[in-house]
């Protein structure tokens, strides 16, 4: 193809482009109108529903207004009719209060108008009574002052005879009541532990086939009496009395090993320092097995276990240990039974009451190493050796030397003192119970208004006559009282003393 026909073929090219433009142009331009025309359409519908909705929204509006405005006037109304009740109300209240008002202030004039009449009538009734009480002063010629001391004197008389009155009975219901109780209770227990009559006592004398085994007893230069002196601890007492030792020590387990080894010394003949040694020796370990076995013995036979060792050593110390010739262990044991019974009786803890009774008394197996009660040794020793602190309360309460808090205390407390008061348990010696009695009447006789005292029944009663003029009836109980404080504070004795005030009035005439 020539450079000719390129030319020609651009140009046809160029003329049908052109061509195609101007009918794309022409095209596009009715489209763009089509389409301007359509969305005018559009516009102006949108725009005449959006006037059509403008109209339905304000109308709505307008009645939403009219009914809030109705709405608003209704409750305004209410309102108003509301404030116009309460104001009638309050105006019926105000109407209601200036009526009380009046009737207050009415009330008030009238007891102003009393109370001028009362002032007056109080007036008059004062000068009334002082006239009244100047002419009693004048008829009974003593003073106001005097007369209301006369009356009180009188009505403290007469409250006095009534305290005494009121007392008395209550104390005669109590004690008939306690007595019957306390005598079921105790006399069921004593026939239970029908125990002997009298208890063992402690030998402290050693019979002699002869007077001449004295001389070989003291032994040449005194040398034989010293050794066994001085090994044992005990005084031999060689006098006058025929074919007979006395053994003297405060330790009754020293004068029993002393009592075995003369006893062998005297059966062998054979009786030297060295053969003293020996013998003294082997009385000591038979003496000690015998504690053993004693204090195992009286803890079995009461069923009690787990007993430290030293505390059944200590029991068994207290079988050659008497108490007005009554024997401490036996006397343990008795009370440990006492205990236990009125315990179940009375509804306590019958072991706890059982352990106590049976330690109350150890004490007495050291009293005469450490100063002090046996009682509240034996509750020291008794807290040494783990014994529970409730048990060791009661061991140092039975002779009131410490404070009871329990049942089981008094328990042992009273056992105590039915097993050493009982006929026959104890004995003591003449010139003590001579002393005893004496020192009986003497605190009865040192009261006002007695005239007499005289001692009974071995000391176990004070029977005191009174003078008639000086001691009422109800001066006599207070008496009886009285007295037996002063017995139970300054007296020591086993049991109990029953004290008994006699007032005897006698009239006396003679036909002429």
């Amino acid at each position: 193809m020539g450079p000719g026909q390129a030319i020609i073929w651009i140009v046809a090219l160029i003329v049908v482009g052109a061509g195609a433009f101007a009918v794309g142009y022409v095209m596009r331009t009715r489209i763009i109108g089509k389409r301007a025309a359509r969305l005018e359409e559009e516009a102006e519908q949108r725009l005449a529903e959006a006037r059509t909705r403008a109209v339905e929204v304000e109308l709505e509006a307008r009645n939403k207004a009219l009914e809030i405005l109705e709405e608003a006037e209704a409750d305004n109304k209410r309102r108003l009719q509301e404030l116009s009740r309460q104001e009638s109300r309050l105006q019926q209240r105000r109407e209601n209060l200036d009526h009380r008002l009046d009737a207050l202030e009415l009330r008030e004039r009238k007891m102003e108008e009393r109370w001028r009449a009362l002032d007056k009538r109080q007036g008059e009734l004062d000068k009334a009574w002082e006239e009244h009480v100047a002419e009693l002063e004048r008829i009974s010629g003593l003073s106001q002052q005097e007369a209301k001391d006369l009356l009180l004197q009188q009505v403290e008389a007469d409250a006095r005879v009534d305290a005494a009155r009121i007392i008395r009975e209550s104390e005669v219901k109590a004690h008939e009541e306690a007595d019957r109780k306390a005598r079921e209770i105790i006399t069921m227990a004593i026939q239970r532990v029908a125990s002997d009559q009298v208890a063992e006592s402690t030998v402290s004398t050693v019979e002699l086939p002869s007077d001449e085994m004295k001389g070989r007893i003291i032994g040449r230069g005194g040398r034989n009496i010293r050794t066994i002196e001085s090994i044992t601890g005990v005084d031999l007492v060689i006098d006058d009395t025929p074919e007979a030792v006395i053994l003297s020590s405060f330790d009754p387990v020293r004068r029993e090993v002393a009592r075995i080894a003369l006893t062998r010394l005297i059966a062998d003949g054979r009786i030297h320092p060295a053969r003293i040694e020996s013998v003294v020796e082997k009385a000591q370990e038979e003496v000690d097995a015998t504690i053993r076995e004693k204090g195992e013995e009286a803890a079995y036979d009461l069923g009690i276990h787990g007993l430290h060792p030293e505390i059944i050593k200590l029991l068994g110390r207290l079988y050659y240990r008497t108490s007005y010739g009554q024997n401490v262990l036996q006397h343990s044991i008795e009370t440990a039974r006492l205990c236990a019974m009125m315990a179940a009786e009375l509804g306590g803890d019958v072991e706890m009451a059982k352990v106590a009774g049976l330690l109350h008394d150890i004490g007495k197996a050291v009293d005469h190493e450490v100063d002090g009660p046996h009682a509240l040794i034996g509750a020291e020793i008794a807290h040494r050796y783990g014994i529970p602190d409730l048990i060791v309360n009661a061991i140092g309460a039975h002779h009131a030397e410490m404070e009871q808090l329990t049942l089981e205390a008094v328990l042992v407390q009273a056992a105590d003192a039915i097993s050493g008061a009982r006929p026959g348990a104890r004995r003591e010696s003449l010139e003590n119970y001579i002393k005893r009695i004496k020192a009986l009447e003497q605190v009865a006789n040192s009261f006002e208004g007695v005239e007499t005292s005289y001692a009974i029944q071995a000391g176990r009663e004070i029977r005191i006559i009174v003078k008639p003029d000086e001691v009422d009836d109800l001066a006599s109980i207070r008496l009886s009282r009285d007295i037996a404080h002063k017995v139970e504070e300054s007296l020591q004795y086993p049991g109990q003393i029953k004290v008994t005030v006699i007032r005897e009035t006698r009239a006396t005439e003679y036909a002429k």
